[in-house]
C-alpha cells in the first residue's frame, strides 16, 4: 500500500511578528558660552572673590555685586543654555537689591530659574584668565561651592595672561565658561514661563 503525497501548501506561511524594543528618546541638550571681566577697584575695602572663595591681601573687583567673575561667567552660561535673560537682565546693577549681593546666591537662583524653565544642569567648565592670586590652592574649595550651587559638576581652571593686553597689565580679571543641560522629561514648562517667573521675583524682592 503506496501512502499518497500530500501537496505542498501554496499559501505562505504566516510570517511571525518580530518584536521591537522601544528606543528610548534621546534627551534634549543645550549647550550655553559666556565671558565676563572686571576691572581692578580702586576702592581698598573691596574683597576679592573668586568662585566664591575670598582671596584675602589681593585687590578686590569693581562690581554692583561682589564682582565674582568666575561665578557671574558660570551664571551667564547656564542662563545663555537654557534661553533665560542674561545675568545682566535677571540682576540689574542698577537695582539696589542686588548691591554687594553674594554672587553664590545669585548662581542658586539662576539656577532655580533654570530649573522653572524645564532644565537640569549637567555641567560647568570655567576657565579664569589673571596672574595673580593663583587659583590652585583654592581650585578644589571653588569647585565644591560652585557645585553645590549648581546641584551639578563645575570646574575651575586657570590661565596666565602672558603679559598681553590689560589683563597684562594687571587691569582686571577675565572668565569664561561652558555650561550643559538638559531637558527635564517631567517638566511642562517654558522658558517664557521662567523669564515671567524671573521677572515676578525681582519685583518681590
Amino acid at each position: 500500500m503506496t501512502e499518497s503525497a500530500i501537496p505542498a501548501s501554496s499559501e505562505p506561511e504566516p510570517q511571525k511578528a518580530e518584536s521591537k524594543m522601544a528606543e528610548p528618546a534621546t534627551p534634549e541638550m543645550r549647550v550655553g558660552q559666556s565671558f565676563d571681566i572686571h576691572r581692578y577697584s580702586d576702592d581698598a575695602e573691596r574683597t576679592l572673590m573668586l568662585g566664591g572663595v575670598r582671596f584675602d591681601g589681593h585687590r578686590g573687583l569693581a562690581g554692583h555685586s561682589d564682582a565674582d567673575v568666575i561665578t557671574h561667567a558660570c551664571i551667564d552660561a547656564l542662563l545663555s543654555a537654557a534661553g533665560l535673560d542674561d545675568i545682566g537682565q535677571m540682576f540689574s546693577d542698577t537695582d539696589p537689591a542686588w548691591a554687594g549681593a553674594d554672587s553664590i546666591q545669585l548662581l542658586r537662583r539662576a539656577v532655580d530659574a533654570l530649573r522653572a524653565a524645564g532644565w537640569d544642569p549637567v555641567n560647568v567648565s570655567c576657565v579664569a584668565v589673571l596672574d595673580s592670586p593663583k587659583l590652585a590652592p583654592q581650585r578644589e574649595l571653588m569647585r565644591q561651592r560652585l557645585s553645590d550651587a549648581v546641584g551639578a559638576p563645575v570646574t575651575v581652571s586657570g590661565r596666565t595672561t602672558e603679559s598681553v593686553g590689560a589683563l597684562g597689565r594687571g587691569e582686571g580679571v577675565a572668565a569664561m565658561a561652558a555650561a550643559l543641560v538638559v531637558r527635564n522629561p517631567h517638566s511642562t514648562a517654558s522658558s517664557d514661563d521662567a523669564a515671567l517667573a524671573g521677572q515676578q521675583d525681582q519685583r518681590h524682592t
